[in-house]
């Protein structure tokens, strides 16, 4: 669906690689102080409150480029004590426990980061939904999964946001999840559970949506093979439901709940195709919604 936001700044890729983009809406007051392959650093007043300083990053993925970074990054302070807040992609793993899979963990790498943070004053700020940020989207012995997309600020913003906390938020077109920072710290809830509708009963659809998916799977041995099958008929109920009886919302708040539980876990082969399943579904009600209020406007 298209981002219905006033203004835009972006900073070109070089060939393939790289590029950043930062859009904001008319309420948010942004003026760009500096850029770089690497970040977009700016002023920032929201509802006409006091201005803070907002840096957007993505860090290099190259571990010769990334103590530099870091350096580079440091050097942007404007005064002694600034209300400063900084998110994006920062291609460290902190510590061991920010990886599933994949290489060892890289001590240096984390070394340069917190040398950072020590020497910038700056926390990370909670945050809540998950564990992981990117996924390399592979299953079983293949996964890989890593924290590696951070929001941080210093005591003065703080200050300013004493509430605020980032969440992770569900990954569907990348490999990464978005990070969302919620300055009131009042999370959306997106209801997760599957809960089964006695109005469904009524329909002779319903057992024949059942059957059909359940079916699908077979009798195989896979030891969660019987979860997958909940899950597949669970989907399959949802979207009949969606088919008839239009609850397009709900059913697209539903889909997210579980592609948050998929999302921070190893997964098989099986539960693999059941989160790109899932994604896809969601990508369609959101591409009908947008076609939906498109053809609204041309008639209003």
């Amino acid at each position: 669906m298209k981002m219905k936001l006033d203004n835009a700044f972006y900073v070109e890729p070089k060939g393939v690689a790289g590029g950043l983009a930062l859009w904001w809406s008319s309420n948010v007051k942004i003026s760009i102080l500096g850029e770089d392959r690497n970040f977009i650093d700016t002023s920032i007043s929201i509802h006409r409150e006091e201005d803070w300083f907002g840096t957007f990053i993505y860090a290099p993925p190259y571990t010769e480029e990334k103590q530099k970074f870091w350096d580079m990054l440091a050097s942007l302070i404007k005064e002694p004590n600034p209300k400063w807040y900084i998110s994006g992609d920062s291609n460290i793993v902190a510590s061991p426990t920010d990886k599933y899979g994949g290489l060892t963990f890289d001590h240096n790498s984390a070394r340069w980061y917190y040398d950072f943070l020590d020497r910038t004053f700056l926390t990370e700020i909670q945050c809540k939904g998950g564990v992981y940020t990117w996924s390399n989207q592979r299953s079983n012995e293949a996964t890989i999964l890593e924290k590696l997309d951070r929001a941080l600020s210093s005591i003065e913003w703080n200050c300013l946001y004493p509430r605020a906390i980032a969440v992770i938020d569900v990954a569907i077109a990348s490999d990464h999840s978005p990070t969302v920072l919620l300055t009131n710290g009042i999370i959306k809830k997106i209801r997760a559970d599957f809960k089964f509708e006695s109005k469904w009963l009524v329909e002779e659809e319903c057992s024949q949506v059942v059957k059909e998916e359940w079916e699908i799977i077979g009798n195989g041995t896979y030891k969660g093979s019987f979860r997958i099958k909940l899950r597949r008929t669970s989907v399959k109920l949802r979207n009949w439901n969606i088919e008839k009886f239009g609850k397009n919302q709900e059913f697209a708040n539903e889909i997210m709940g579980e592609i948050k539980q998929l999302q921070d876990e190893p997964l098989s082969a099986e539960e693999s195709q059941v989160l790109k399943d899932l994604k896809r579904k969601l990508l369609k009600i959101w591409e009908g919604e947008e076609k939906y209020w498109q053809q609204r406007s041309r008639i209003d």
